[in-house]
């Protein structure tokens, strides 16, 4: 049997509560669990020492017999120093996308375009105002 510690959640519409369980990964999510370890209230502050209540005796033993905990549940474990959990990096995930970078590439080629322009347009200014003081001077 596949355990998991995970979210059961509680509460009113708009007013979340939830309870830290350790479930069968096959049961429904507030379904059927087999023993309640915790409890998690996202509506106080974060510096709140009722936030999150969690029995880590239990926690550490649950997770001694095999229970995965999910994402979040092992964000709350880690804090509570039960089981570290490892840091992730993504370094795609901050890279804008393929159409993205063909409109960056786009305006880059606009802007390059522009500013040829415009330098050739104040060089044939500075090249007639150097004709016309030649003309003038003689």
């Amino acid at each position: 049997m596949a355990l998991s510690i995970r979210l059961s959640r509680g509460g009113s519409k708009k007013r979340p509560y939830y309870r830290i369980v350790v479930a069968d990964a096959r049961s429904p999510r507030d379904g059927k669990f087999i023993e309640k370890i915790g409890n998690y209230n996202p509506l106080l502050a974060k510096d709140d020492a009722q936030r999150i209540v969690l029995d880590s005796d239990r926690a550490k033993h649950w997770l001694g017999v095999g229970a995965q905990p999910t994402d979040r549940v092992a964000r709350f474990l880690d804090l509570a120093g039960v089981k570290e959990r490892p840091a992730r990096n993504n370094p795609k995930k901050a890279e804008p996308g393929e159409k993205a970078k063909e409109r960056a590439e786009e305006r880059a080629e606009k802007l390059k375009a522009q500013q040829e322009a415009a330098a050739e347009a104040s060089n044939d200014g500075a090249s007639s105002e150097a004709e016309t003081t030649d003309a003038s001077a003689e």
